[in-house]
């Protein structure tokens, strides 16, 4: 099964966007992903619409963030990137005859409403602020500290 690994690359490239005092062209970011600048285009669309980033075009260009770290929670990327399925799982026909399926339907959409509703709120409670925290914490722990930790 693949997974939908939106929200943890926007997450990445919006860290090293704030480590920028310049915008960042499309291009340099898919590089940070080892990706390509049209999907990360595509991606940062929704992040541009809810006010996250913005863009700007002609020299001098590019991706900024929108507003500061600390005003952006985990779950507003993930709401900007449509809310992307968080469980691979599911029930297997929403409307069965049987009894017992219902059973396990009726069982299943509580537990993974409750798992989502957790989910939801621990992503509103951290912030690109608080991640970037942890990732100098992190980085000051290493021997050589590097300018910019990516890796491409």
């Amino acid at each position: 099964m693949k997974h939908d690994t939106r929200f943890s690359a926007m997450l990445h490239l919006l860290l090293h966007m704030a480590d920028r005092n310049q915008p960042i062209t499309s291009d340099e970011l898919a590089r940070y992903m080892a990706g390509n600048a049209a999907a990360v285009r595509r991606t940062m669309a929704g992040l541009r619409a809810a006010g996250i980033v913005r863009s700007g075009k002609g020299h001098g260009g590019g991706w900024t963030l929108g507003r500061p770290l600390q005003a952006i929670s985990l779950a507003d990327v993930y709401a900007a990137l449509g809310t992307p399925d968080l469980f691979a799982i599911g029930i297997r026909n929403p409307a069965p005859s049987c009894l017992v399926e219902r059973a396990v339907n009726a069982s299943m959409q509580e537990t993974l409403g409750e798992a989502e509703r957790l989910v939801q709120a621990r992503l509103q409670s951290i912030t690109l602020a608080s991640i970037a925290a942890e990732l100098r914490a992190r980085m000051a722990k290493l021997p050589l500290n590097p300018k910019e930790p990516h890796d491409a």
